[in-house]
């Protein structure tokens, strides 16, 4: 296990002297030009659809670093939007930010401004989560038929590509293929599949070699100059479901390198009828806070092989 501990207050929120554009639940995006935007990724987490009152400690520099570190490995093979990932590269884009070193390092990436497709494009390797929920209860994913007999955590062979609708709050809705055409068109479409079964093949091929399972996971694509290119975070704890291999056993959930201490805890507290699930959520214990950080760090260090140089960040 990673063994460094973090840092009691983490950064739920961003303040910089650009234009906010957007604050989702856990990127704060800001303009710097016509051309370039500022994904900063704060310290915020959520679970069951609510954001917590608490910070993670370190979660947004994971997450920002994995997402460079994988795209690093996808360079010449898949085109994506980042200009750089290094805050004084950043600074030196954008001198204005100067000031606020602190705030950005390590969690903050330089990108190219895309028109972001609205679709979620989901690849599932094996049957978990809201796909397994659908499947036990109707046989189907996204209401279309999935081959009897699976139990839960199976690996699909062929993986199966399920997007999805991109919501602000909530779930995203898992759509037909069908339904994707129609929104994004048949040629947009169809590129979009290709690009996500590659990314998702590449990846996983990277970290068996880690001994870890790559579940399923999603990447959002945007078109720029005429490109389609791969946006946002890229197989982070985030957005993908991370599996140790050597524990895997199908017929069951498995355990994950995610927010699960929180999961744990609200489920806890949900069954014990102290939270009814909606916000706001229950005030977490600071060994909640600190496992949950800790397993974003060691999912980096299991991931790439080396350990975040956390002291250039603080």
């Amino acid at each position: 296990m990673f063994e460094v501990r973090p840092t009691p207050v983490g950064v739920p929120t961003t303040r910089l002297p650009l234009f906010h554009a957007a604050r989702g639940k856990v990127r704060d995006v800001y303009e710097v030009d016509d051309d370039r935007l500022l994904l900063v990724a704060t310290d915020r987490v959520s679970a069951f659809d609510v954001v917590m009152h608490e910070a993670v400690p370190y979660k947004g520099i994971v997450l920002t670093q994995l997402t460079a570190w994988w795209l690093r490995q996808l360079e010449g093979d898949v085109p994506h939007h980042m200009i750089s990932a290094d805050a004084k590269e950043i600074i030196t884009e954008v001198p204005e930010l100067a000031p606020h070193l602190a705030t950005i390092a390590g969690r903050s990436m330089l990108v190219k401004r895309a028109q972001i497709f609205p679709i979620e494009c989901v690849i599932r390797g094996y049957i978990s989560g809201s796909a397994w929920k659908e499947y036990a209860a109707h046989g189907t994913l996204a209401g279309e038929a999935l081959p009897r007999g699976l139990v839960e955590s199976q690996r699909l062979e062929p993986s199966i590509f399920s997007p999805a609708t991109k919501a602000a709050t909530g779930h995203d809705e898992n759509i037909t293929i069908d339904r994707m055409h129609a929104v994004v068109g048949e040629g947009h479409a169809t590129a979009l599949e290709e690009l996500t079964r590659r990314i998702y093949e590449r990846g996983s091929a990277l970290a068996a070699r880690r001994g870890i399972i790559i579940a399923d996971t999603k990447f959002e694509f945007g078109r720029w100059r005429d490109r389609i290119i791969l946006c946002d975070e890229v197989l982070t704890p985030d957005s993908s479901r991370f599996w140790p291999a050597s524990g895997y056993v199908p017929g069951g959930p498995q355990p994950s390198f995610d927010k699960q201490p929180l999961r744990d805890y609200l489920s806890a507290e949900r069954a014990a009828g102290r939270w009814n699930g909606d916000a706001p959520p229950p005030t977490l214990p600071d060994s909640i806070v600190e496992a949950t950080s800790l397993r974003y760090l060691d999912a980096y260090h299991r991931i790439t092989g080396t350990s975040l140089d956390l002291t250039q960040y603080t």
